[in-house]
């Protein structure tokens, strides 16, 4: 064994202290946690014990300072499952009215990332509000394994939220998003800058109610606000505020020809 290799290996682990067990452990609390929620084969009261008895787990794995202490409880969470429920049948029924591709509720449930996405989002958002540390990004950032969207717990997202096919989405930490918006795979709410000394400000666009932002539009910057019933087009680059109503295209030229020559050339 070379012993020297090992040692270097474990002063570099015991200088960051990270435990994959709490991320192994997270993304199980995640995946019951929805199978409680929505799956009818999933004993409900069993699931919630064992939903519990892993919380505690990953709180206490997440938070060792506070170790068998009551704060940041279970019971806190349970508080909310109620709301949690009325604001996911929301976002499952705007899916449902906007998407015509949809043929049922149960579909929505069963096959749609964008509405995974949300429901994780939604679940750890609450974690988030209670400030734990860690176990949220680790939620959402499994959600963002599973189907290829990225929201970050601390945005804040209104009622009857829309993502379709969502491949790409990206909705950073300080993002607002109104009540009935929509938006479409590709589409980054970001950063203008990503400097360090900006880390408590607002840095991401708010987003007015009844908004709908199509494929790879790119709205970035912390002022940015893009007014309520607004259309963003595909592929639009916007760092500037937009008043209510307006429709913001992105103009490009598109020249087709033809690789056979005529008989005449």
């Amino acid at each position: 064994m070379d012993i020297n290799l090992v040692n270097v290996i474990n002063q570099h682990k015991a200088s960051i202290k990270v435990s994959l067990t709490l991320k192994e452990e997270s993304q199980q609390f995640t995946k019951l946690l929805f199978k409680a929620f929505y799956d009818c084969d999933t004993d409900a009261h069993k699931a919630l014990q064992d939903l519990e008895h892993l919380f505690v787990k990953i709180r206490n794995r997440a938070c060792p300072e506070i170790k068998d202490k009551p704060c940041k409880r279970w019971e806190d969470f349970k508080d909310k499952i109620p709301d949690l429920y009325a604001s996911l049948k929301m976002d499952a029924e705007a899916i449902y009215n906007n998407d015509p591709a949809s043929q049922s509720i149960e579909e929505i449930y069963l096959a749609y990332p964008g509405f995974f996405a949300i429901s994780i989002y939604r679940m750890a958002r609450v974690f988030y509000q209670l400030n734990l540390p860690l176990i949220p990004r680790l939620m959402t950032e499994y959600a963002h394994s599973v189907t290829g969207i990225d929201i970050h717990p601390g945005a804040q997202i209104g009622a009857s939220f829309f993502i379709d096919h969502g491949t790409g989405v990206v909705i950073g930490e300080t993002t607002t998003i109104k009540d009935s918006v929509k938006i479409y795979q590709g589409v980054t709410l970001g950063a203008l800058t990503v400097k360090k000394q900006y880390q408590n400000t607002k840095r991401h666009p708010t987003i007015e109610d009844h908004v709908t932002i199509y494929a790879n539009a790119t709205i970035l910057g912390g002022d940015t606000v893009i007014g309520t019933g607004s259309v963003i087009g595909g592929n639009t680059w916007l760092t500037k505020s937009v008043p209510n109503h307006s429709v913001v295209t992105h103009n490009h030229q598109i020249e087709i020809f033809s690789k056979i020559k005529k008989a005449d050339e």
